[in-house]
């Protein structure tokens, strides 16, 4: 599994540039694009509430999952195995 950040269609949906994003909430253009086009490692509890409260999202609109693996992880084996 993956999580997707669909901020490009929350920028859309709320007829929002992320150069204006940008200046509303004091995150560089640069850091917002990197969150844009899946590329981040993380994102800071303060962001994603600043993301949300000016797009009026909920943080489950801007982050999804997906079936696609993203880097080493238990395998289906490993992860149904129990302790025992």
């Amino acid at each position: 599994m993956a999580i997707q950040v669909n901020l490009d269609k929350l920028l859309e949906k709320n007829g929002v540039t992320l150069r204006e994003l940008s200046d509303a909430i004091g995150i560089t253009p640069a850091n917002l694009s990197v969150l844009k086009n899946n590329h981040a490692r993380a994102i800071r509890f303060s962001t994603l509430e600043s993301i949300c409260r000016y797009l009026r999202c909920q943080p489950g609109e801007l982050l999804s999952m997906t079936e696609e693996q993203n880097g080493p992880g238990p395998s289906e084996n490993e992860s149904s195995q129990s302790d025992a």
